[in-house]
């Protein structure tokens, strides 16, 4: 039966746009969100690069992008701060889309790369690479070998997470975040071991690495997280159909012709390289990959995870949050992993609080 045309429910506008046999429909609330945070990554991004503890006039910045700046302001710009900034950018970008599809996928808002093993996985990889493998430093002179040992051993967790939660040809996100969690435990135990281990400087700049940290990235690491990010960002992009069909239930996803079992693997390996990426230019920082879907998804007023509205929020959170450090209690400098885990920490607990009211708590 139709229902009376003053009880129907309006549907909400949206922005469309076709070419081919190609279509795109965005609704109108998500395209505002995404401007606007657009805006705000762009005012982070020029405020980490003119705020600081010497200051550069946007003028002198604008003079050193374009090659007419003096030398302390091309000094600051191009070798301090730009590439700090960057990084930042990218590195949040990476972060909130690898929590978004996790989070899709497992259909559960405490899914994050940092909570279920991930990061731990990718920052015991890279521990081992700083201790065990001859690098020096994780700064940009030895930075090559480390992503790879992000990246292993983010992968390798992946596959033993999801070897354990997989049950009767299928996973459910609580179990994927019990198993995440019990793997998260392990590595942290097993990185901590390596640290005892090692001799007082290796260790020290291990544990850096380990706190979460923006300050001196370098050219390298945005060359190495840019040219990821150029793979893997159109991969993820063109799993969107699948990525939203896995926020319903498995019965609705497989009578819509999807292979589930292969989209829900692709697109795990898509987020834990993006997680291991941007784990081994920043370090294991917390709640930005936790936060930012959620964030995101109040924001958009969307029922499942917005993808791209994500990967904004993430940038944004990250720019914000070093900005944060390096200001707040300047000259003294914060790490960026010390900050986002300050805020992160409330935010866990009223995600818990929140779940538990909806029945989904365990």
């Amino acid at each position: 039966m139709t229902a009376p045309a003053a009880t129907r429910r309006p549907r909400a506008r949206a922005l469309t746009a076709e070419a081919g046999p190609l279509g795109l429909r965005v609704p109108v609330r998500t395209a505002l969100t995404c401007a606007a945070l657009l805006l705000a990554g762009f005012a982070a991004f020029l405020a980490s690069v003119v705020m600081g503890t010497y200051a550069v006039p946007l003028n002198d910045v604008l003079g050193a992008l374009f090659g007419y700046g003096d030398g302390a302001a091309d000094l600051v710009v191009h070798t301090l701060r730009l590439p700090r900034a960057l990084t930042a950018m990218l590195a949040g970008i990476a972060f909130g889309l690898a929590g978004a599809v996790y989070q899709a996928v497992t259909r559960n808002p405490l899914a994050s790369p940092d909570l279920i093993g991930i990061s731990a996985g990718a920052g015991a990889g890279a521990v081992a690479t700083i201790l065990f493998g001859g690098v020096t430093a994780a700064g940009a002179g030895t930075f090559g070998a480390v992503p790879y040992g992000a990246l292993g051993g983010a992968l390798l967790t992946a596959a033993v997470i999801y070897a354990f939660a997989f049950r009767g040809g299928t996973i459910t996100g609580y179990r994927f975040v019990l198993v995440g969690i019990a793997a998260a435990g392990a590595l942290a135990a097993l990185t901590r071991w390596m640290l005892a281990r090692a001799d007082i400087d290796q260790a020290a700049r291990a544990m850096v690495w380990l706190t979460g940290s923006l300050n001196g990235r370098s050219w390298s690491h945005v060359e190495w997280i840019g040219y990821a990010l150029l793979i893997l960002l159109p991969l993820t992009l063109a799993l969107a159909r699948a990525y939203q069909l896995l926020q319903f239930d498995d019965a609705t996803a497989l009578s819509l012709g999807m292979r589930l079992h292969r989209a829900r693997i692709v697109l795990l390996i898509a987020a834990t390289c993006l997680a291991a990426v941007a784990t081994s230019v920043a370090g294991p920082v917390a709640f930005v990959a936790l936060g930012a879907p959620q964030i995101a998804r109040r924001l958009a007023g969307t029922a499942g995870v917005p993808l791209v509205t994500s990967g904004l929020m993430g940038a944004v959170l990250l720019l914000a949050a070093d900005l944060a450090g390096r200001l707040v209690l300047a000259p003294t400098e914060l790490p960026v992993g010390i900050v986002t885990g300050a805020v992160g920490a409330p935010y866990l607990l009223y995600l818990l609080a929140r779940s538990n009211r909806a029945g989904r708590g365990g």
